[in-house]
């Protein structure tokens, strides 16, 4: 979580004397939100971590987060922490659960609300630089501090539930991509290798996908054709029943 060590003791001395005040016979907690941000590169999942910037484990790595705020849902609160870091909007984000471990954090009673993002790497953003944030391969990143690493583990086991089920990997890639880039983007997700025939098939089945008359001449000398994901048709499909599954 990224706040001056300053400024969080400020915060939380604000908080205590309040709580005080008007539920004096109550355990005083602190509520945050942690962010899990995923991305694609075209061949592995990476995501997206911080250096911290202050005690405890000043200088470990760690996921995006921050209290929230006194007029903020943990949406909200999730959202801005996302948008301070990026600067973008209207992402993918879903809440994954709840961590309330007594001792998960040494500096107070901190529970904390995981949400996990997609973002497109190839969109045109920047990384706020003072975060000192650095993108890695989801399958070799460094330890995090506290329970940073669980909240990793669950939301990837949610990400391949989504996946399986909900057409969600389309956030990962460029608004046009190729079928090789869509089949790479679902065995980085699902850590698995598929034939690329019996792969295509199953897409096709899906009918979700917009064939263009464009290419992609880095591929190859014939190049290979760009697809689009077909959001409307998908979501007409849906209303009639449809049931995607990968």
């Amino acid at each position: 979580m990224i706040i001056s060590i300053h400024k969080r003791f400020i915060f939380v001395d604000a908080y205590e004397r309040m709580m005080k005040k008007n539920y004096p016979q109550y355990p005083k907690h602190l509520l945050a939100v942690d962010c899990i941000i995923f991305g694609f590169d075209g061949n592995n999942l990476k995501i997206l971590l911080i250096k911290r910037n202050f005690e405890p484990k000043k200088g470990e790595w760690s996921l995006m987060g921050g209290f929230i705020g006194d007029n903020e849902t943990l949406d909200s609160a999730a959202n801005r922490v996302l948008n301070s870091l990026t600067g973008l909007e209207n992402i993918y984000l879903e809440q994954l659960r709840v961590y309330s471990e007594i001792e998960r954090e040494p500096t107070a009673r901190i529970i904390s609300v995981s949400y996990y993002a997609l973002i497109n790497i190839e969109n045109n953003f920047e990384i706020n630089e003072k975060y000192n944030a650095q993108w890695f391969d989801l399958n070799d990143f460094p330890e995090l501090i506290f329970d940073h690493n669980l909240m990793v583990n669950h939301a990837v086991a949610r990400l391949r539930y989504r996946a399986s089920t909900q057409p969600i990997g389309f956030e990962l890639l460029p608004d046009k991509f190729t079928m090789r880039e869509l089949q790479s983007l679902y065995e980085a997700i699902f850590d698995e290798t598929y034939d690329k025939r019996n792969f295509i098939s199953k897409i096709n089945s899906l009918d979700i996908l917009i064939k263009t008359n464009e290419k992609d001449m880095k591929s190859s000398k014939k190049g290979s054709f760009l697809y689009r994901f077909d959001e409307k048709k998908y979501r007409n499909k849906i209303a009639k029943g449809y049931i995607f599954k990968i």
